[in-house]
């Protein structure tokens, strides 16, 4: 899985950090996922611990996108075979469905084929019926590549603003907050077109705490922000948005266009959502593979979240307090943990890239012998095209540089010169970032 594995694997501690991040990718694979979820026998189909009698339907039909859709999608043809009556889903990366069509997208920023392709996935739930049951795959990317502008704003006005609020170092929660308000799919709208179909959504989550509301913008899921609460971020973070997104976002405040479906709406009568994978999943892959290797391994959160170099450091201070004292855990160790950071990019010519910026403060900060690594899951950190980095403490050679490097934002272009960074390519799946920290025993 990653491609310049060889060139990485420096030292044993190097390579069970590599082993955890492989085994965490791994354990969020689409297909993986959802035949953990999802099963049938004869005509029932059970998600969770629901079921489903699959002869009270004239069609199932599968819509949704995201960067795991396509896997998800492929398992589910596997499961419900013939029972299929097609459906429409939007991916970052060409899948190799059957039944369902899958259309190539574009992310971060959406693009106009995401808007053709989600305009037919609406399509489709607009013409479902009571006698339909509707499968709505939601993972990571979603909010990118399901989109549908709202009222008469354009296309170049959802880029700008998502490119802005992007490079704000906003949060995901708030960014959807923002989306499901600019959008005629997100914050609930799609289970509001379904109706009266039966809807089970199928989350793949890449949000930190796993908010089904925040997953994909959450088009399944009961929207309880407003449109103040959109208008609110962009004054929170001294952002401005698109003409046409504040005249937009005011409209909606003041009444003028209907807010996005809150809890008790009616649309969400026969709608059921499933979390079918999470960043905790791939955590706890990553601790099996540790302890076999002989490592104390130690999950110490999947909810990371904040700037990327900052957050680094209480991550090495555990490192260095399990070298010298023992505490929290006795090395060998390792240390897990996952969420998303995010960067705020202040630096002239620098992309920000966060799991790169962990990596870079954390051996910048660090004076032990610990490895540190860290990844986004998707095979793509923020908009470079590795997936993340691996160090240590003796890949710093040039104290001012690095921290220039970091202060610039551009800490991807110092690993990438040293032969730091983790090269995946797409991996198929997101639920987020995963940080691994590997203390060797100190006597070793």
């Amino acid at each position: 899985m990653i491609r310049n594995r060889a060139t990485l694997a420096a030292s044993s501690a190097h390579e069970v950090a590599l082993d955890c991040i492989e085994a965490a990718i791994d354990a969020a694979a689409p297909d993986v996922a959802t035949r953990s979820a999802v099963s049938r026998e004869g005509e029932t189909l059970t998600i969770g611990e629901t079921t489903y009698d699959l002869d009270s339907y004239s069609d199932v039909v599968v819509v949704g996108g995201g960067k795991a859709a396509g896997g998800v999608t492929r398992a589910l043809e596997s499961i419900l075979g013939d029972r299929l009556s097609g459906g429409h889903v939007v991916v970052k990366q060409a899948a190799d469905t059957d039944t369902v069509r899958s259309s190539v997208g574009d992310h971060p920023l959406p693009s106009d084929r995401n808007v053709e392709a989600t305009t037919d996935i609406l399509e489709t739930v607009d013409d479902a019926d009571e006698d339909t049951l509707v499968l709505f795959v939601l993972t990571g990317g979603a909010s990118a590549l399901l989109s549908a502008p709202a009222g008469e704003l354009t296309l170049e006005a959802l880029q700008t603003t998502t490119d802005r609020l992007l490079s704000g170092g906003v949060a995901i929660e708030e960014i959807n907050a923002v989306r499901k308000h600019l959008s005629d799919l997100k914050g609930g709208q799609i289970a509001r077109r379904a109706a009266p179909a039966t809807v089970a959504g199928l989350l793949l989550s890449d949000v930190v705490g796993n908010d089904r509301s925040t997953i994909g913008s959450g088009p399944s899921v009961p929207d309880e922000t407003t449109y103040e609460d959109a208008l609110a971020v962009f004054d929170r973070y001294d952002l401005t948005p698109p003409p046409a997104v504040r005249k937009h976002l005011e409209a909606g405040r003041d009444g003028k266009i209907p807010e996005t479906p809150f809890p008790d709406d009616p649309a969400f009568d026969r709608v059921r959502n499933y979390l079918v994978g999470d960043n905790a999943t791939a955590l706890e892959a990553a601790a099996v593979v540790a302890r076999d290797a002989g490592y104390d391994p130690l999950v110490l959160t999947s909810r990371l979240r904040g700037e990327a170099r900052e957050v680094a450091k209480p991550l090495v201070a555990i490192a260095e307090e399990a070298t010298s004292t023992g505490t929290p855990v006795e090395p060998p160790a390792v240390l897990l943990a996952g969420g998303e950071t995010t960067v705020t990019v202040t630096g002239d010519g620098g992309q920000g890239d966060p799991n790169q910026e962990f990596v870079r403060s954390g051996a910048l900060d660090h004076g032990g012998d610990a490895v540190i690594a860290a990844v986004d899951t998707d095979g793509e950190d923020g908009s470079s095209v590795v997936a993340g980095a691996i160090a240590d403490a003796t890949v710093i050679d040039d104290r001012e540089r690095a921290r220039e490097a970091l202060l610039a934002n551009d800490a991807g272009s110092y690993l990438s010169a040293v032969g730091a960074t983790v090269e995946t390519g797409p991996t198929g799946t997101n639920v987020n970032d995963v940080a691994v920290l590997v203390v060797p025993d100190s006597t070793e």
